[in-house]
């Protein structure tokens, strides 16, 4: 058999400068999904590139190419370069050929992006593309902090959460839970005791599963609630209840906020 697929126009996204502390990977993509829209790449393929990519570990660019969809987009790509090749050799005996973009390839444009003043991103109620500079929402108080899903809950994304709330304690009242992406990723944590501290802080760290991203269980909204989620969707109703609120940000800036109990700026714990 065969599938029509109609080859899309690629918008590339040359990404330069160095991130603040606790900004990051997520802080990027919402940035560009906020300026060009939700549907500002409707069929077309995302690719990004540039100094600031090539810096990136493989779970950093996992998570941007996951949100490329949010934007409309068809796919998401990053060129393989070394990094990804040793990932995936440690996951399958399959010989793998890496394509890439051809030289001198066409683009539909080009976006050049300077992330140096980039400040912490949240996307607010209830669309993706709703996105702001945490100091434009900060003091914005939260019920439940959600760090998981297939767009943030990889060991790095634990590692930096673990590092904000180690030593410290979730603000009463709040629900502080962390649900690893994989099963390698809950042991790899459990190993270097990532697990332990977030427990510790008071979060509640579940087996691995989608969980609360889509509002399948554990930590589901109830009416008038507001979560804040490192997940990659926040239609009404996507995480429990139609009238709850969920604004999707880091796993930094959603550990800043589970211990102060409101939405907070990682950067100045």
């Amino acid at each position: 058999g065969k599938i029509w697929l109609k080859v899309p126009e690629t918008i590339k996204f040359n990404v330069v400068g160095e991130f603040q502390k606790f900004v990051g990977a997520k802080d990027l993509i919402l940035s560009i999904i906020g300026q060009i829209g939700a549907d500002g790449a409707n069929y077309k393929a995302m690719e990004f590139d540039g100094p600031v990519i090539k810096n990136m570990n493989v779970s950093d660019r996992l998570t941007i190419c996951n949100m490329a969809v949010e934007a409309g987009a068809k796919t998401g790509i990053i060129n393989p370069d070394e990094k990804v090749m040793a990932y995936i050799k440690n996951r399958t005996d399959r010989q793998i050929t890496p394509l890439k973009s051809d030289a001198g390839a066409s683009y539909e444009k080009i976006i050049d992006l300077d992330v140096s003043s980039l400040e912490p991103q949240v996307a607010c109620p209830s669309s993706v593309d709703n996105v702001k500079p945490v100091s434009e929402v900060e003091g914005t108080p939260i019920d439940q902090a959600f760090i998981g899903s297939c767009t943030n809950g990889r060991i790095e994304d634990l590692r930096i959460a673990a590092e904000i709330v180690k030593g410290k304690k979730i603000k009463n009242g709040v629900r502080f839970i962390v649900t690893p992406a994989s099963h390698e990723v809950y042991l790899q944590a459990l190993r270097e005791g990532i697990l332990e501290t977030l427990a510790e802080a008071g979060a509640c760290v579940s087996n691995p599963t989608c969980g609360a991203c889509f509002g399948g269980h554990m930590g589901l909204l109830a009416e008038g609630e507001t979560c804040i989620s490192s997940s990659n969707r926040n239609f009404t109703g996507r995480m429990g209840s139609p009238k709850a609120k969920i604004y999707l940000a880091s796993p930094a800036t959603v550990a800043a906020s589970a211990l102060k109990g409101e939405i907070t700026d990682p950067r100045r714990l």
